[in-house]
């Protein structure tokens, strides 16, 4: 296995809430994918799935591979990540558009299920619990297990989001955390050690939280940045990217990545990147947390 990039050998962006939309000038996110390609196309891309690791690239998101579920209206789906027993076992990733007028008042039918929603596009009221939020682009919420929500487009173009999904695990002594809003603007990237600021993580939970089982996060590398070891741990990790191009080494091989892309990782797959291009590289980022590795027969 090479750990260096292939860029690095041959070179190559109610009670209502707002949460400020307006990230950095610098920030972008894809919009929505869809469309079927002609049929002068070729079937060959960037797509792979091993037992190790998926990549689900952009131009595979199209309309025919939509899902649809029950209590949604004007909302399809592209169902990026799901349990599997022997690969990623702890988290579901949706990538969601919601057209207008389209919601649920019902969104959740489990109620051991917490939630990340973050907006990439249009406009969406969030209520949790009576109380509602206003999400636009860069806006960021999480729901907890058990809480009642609602969400509907709100704007004449339609909503892009995702919802990251995993089962909450209470521990003992610890209380069950709250809901919260915010977004990719009011929340400071924190650079990285020994990284002369081309590595930072935008952590929308404190890390020493232990009321928190889930981290969804953005990393974000500045050109030339990187990962430089690679990465082995427990940690399952779904990653969307939000902008620019990389290079990722996902087990043993050297994939190119842009935005819209999407990384699947089973634990103790080795990963590590490289940002090319002349803009940020940034992904939004799972990962479980802060509990015991559960000795259950399949670990669940």
């Amino acid at each position: 296995m090479s750990l260096t990039p292939p860029s690095s050998r041959a070179p190559a962006a109610d009670q209502t809430t707002t949460a400020s939309s307006s990230a950095s000038a610098a920030f972008t996110y894809p919009d929505c994918p869809g469309g079927l390609p002609p049929q002068s196309a070729s079937a060959e891309g960037r797509a792979i799935f091993t037992d190790a690791y998926a990549v689900i690239p952009r131009d595979v998101q199209r309309d025919i591979t939509t899902s649809f579920l029950p209590g949604w209206q004007a909302t399809r789906m592209w169902v990026l990540a799901r349990p599997m027993t022997g690969f990623s076992e702890t988290f579901s990733h949706y990538l969601v558009e919601t057209t207008a007028g389209g919601g649920s008042d019902t969104p959740e039918n489990d109620a051991s299920a917490e939630a990340v929603i973050f907006v990439t596009g249009g406009t969406l009221r969030l209520i949790i619990d009576g109380t509602a939020h206003d999400m636009a682009a860069g806006v960021y919420a999480f729901v907890p297990a058990g809480a009642a929500w609602s969400l509907h487009a709100t704007g004449s173009t339609p909503a892009v989001w995702h919802w990251i999904r995993k089962r909450y695990v209470p521990a003992e002594g610890v209380s069950a955390p709250d809901a919260f809003v915010t977004s990719d603007a009011d929340a400071s990237p924190i650079p990285m050690p020994d990284c002369d600021g081309l590595w930072a993580t935008t952590r929308f939970v404190d890390p020493a939280d232990m009321r928190h089982d889930m981290h969804v996060n953005i990393v974000t590398f500045q050109p030339g940045g990187c990962i430089p070891f690679a990465e082995t741990h427990v940690m399952e990790h779904g990653l969307f990217i939000l902008q620019g191009t990389g290079d990722y080494l996902l087990n043993t091989s050297w994939v190119e990545v842009a935005a819209g892309d999407f990384l699947w990782l089973r634990a103790f797959c080795p990963q590590a990147c490289t940002a090319t291009g002349s803009e940020p590289f940034r992904y939004l980022l799972y990962k479980d947390v802060n509990r015991h590795m559960p000795l259950s027969p399949g670990g669940l």
